[in-house]
């Protein structure tokens, strides 16, 4: 193999995995309310878990209810101990469906959006 050939297939390959990592989003690893979850008790606060860390001031989360209205989160913020993860408190939550909608965006710029649904009895 000559010397080209081989700077050029060493070139190609560290190309191809710096444009993989540029290209990576925020994705969501876990949810407390679990994702389709039914619970007994209606949760206090929604926490999701991500793989990246999160830029707080483009990082929000909407519940939508049974009736598809708005659920009021007071405020959603991101754990300073640890920027992967987000949190908002929840008001007292009555019997049905809820849609947690999150968006977010990571230190290099990416926006990423997402939902997570549960159930209250």
């Amino acid at each position: 193999m000559s010397i080209k050939r081989i700077l050029a297939l060493a070139t190609f390959a560290f190309a191809s995995t710096v444009t993989s990592a540029a290209f990576a989003h925020a994705k969501l690893q876990s949810s407390d309310p679990q994702a389709g979850s039914t619970l007994g008790d209606a949760p206090k606060q929604v926490r999701l878990k991500f793989n990246e860390a999160l830029e707080p001031a483009f990082s929000k989360i909407k519940v939508m209810g049974p009736q598809n209205n708005e659920i009021p989160v007071t405020a959603t913020t991101v754990d300073k101990a640890d920027p992967t993860v987000m949190t908002a408190p929840l008001p007292p939550l009555s019997s049905g469906e809820y849609h947690i909608q999150w968006a977010t965006m990571t230190h290099d710029g990416h926006k990423a959006k997402g939902e997570v649904t549960f159930k209250v009895k």
